[in-house]
């Protein structure tokens, strides 16, 4: 995000608009995957309007195993973009001859 600094103001605001766009497009992709996955998995029957027992039990289960899965994915691909950058800082200081 330093290199966000660096832009003019206007650039600025079209990056950030841009940002909160792909957000909004990721967290509602999110969603409708857990609503698909879980909907599929858990509702077997269109007796009644509302969900029975055992189909809300599944649904709330499967969305929280679900979200948990997605926060753990998120973290693993933070540590690995951490790891890249210190990888590469690294070797950008090997080859300058300055200890990171």
């Amino acid at each position: 995000m330093e290199a966000v600094q660096n832009l003019p103001p206007h650039q600025q605001q079209e990056f950030m608009r841009k940002l909160e766009e792909m957000q909004m497009k990721d967290s509602l992709t999110m969603y409708n995957n857990l609503v698909e996955r879980c909907f599929g998995q858990c509702v077997s029957s269109f007796r009644s309007k509302t969900l029975d027992k055992s189909e809300a039990t599944c649904i709330e289960n499967c969305s929280s195993r679900f979200i948990k899965m997605t926060q753990r994915v998120g973290l693993r691909f933070a540590e690995h973009q951490a790891m890249q950058q210190k990888r590469a800082a690294d070797a950008a200081a090997a080859e300058t001859g300055v200890k990171v």
